[in-house]
């Protein structure tokens, strides 16, 4: 299982960008599942959408249609996590789509995040292991 951030899905999506190739490599290569929240999705459109437009945008929704992407739905214990995950890591500025994927993180056991952010996810450390995998 990997646990998708936004980071690798807009330069999967940008044939231009220098993260293209690793990031397609790793999200085509990888077994999978691929997991990810509505957050991700929600930030990841704004961005390819603002970067590439709505064609590149639809892309993306095809990705979670199609299966190769799923969304995970969020329980109210989760949203408590994320603001708890807010709240700790204030200083470092975390914000509520990172802090959603570590909460599914921990709640799936999964420890390998696909992620361009090692800023944050370095520093968080998760209920469930000593620190994550982080790809590519």
């Amino acid at each position: 299982m990997l646990v998708v951030d936004t980071g690798p899905l807009v330069p999967t999506a940008d044939r231009a960008d220098k993260d293209h190739h690793a990031c397609r490599a790793l999200l085509e290569g990888d077994a999978g599942p691929l997991v990810t929240t509505g957050l991700v999705i929600a930030e990841a459109a704004y961005l390819i959408d603002r970067q590439l437009g709505p064609a590149a945008e639809a892309a993306l929704y095809s990705a979670v249609i199609s299966g190769q992407l799923e969304v995970a739905g969020l329980d109210l214990g989760d949203w408590e996590r994320i603001r708890e995950l807010v709240t700790a890591y204030a200083d470092l500025r975390l914000g509520g789509t990172d802090a959603s994927v570590v909460t599914l993180a921990e709640r799936l056991g999964a420890t390998r995040i696909a992620t361009l952010n090692h800023r944050h996810f370095r520093v968080v450390r998760p209920r469930h292991a000593a620190a994550f995998e982080l790809l590519p």
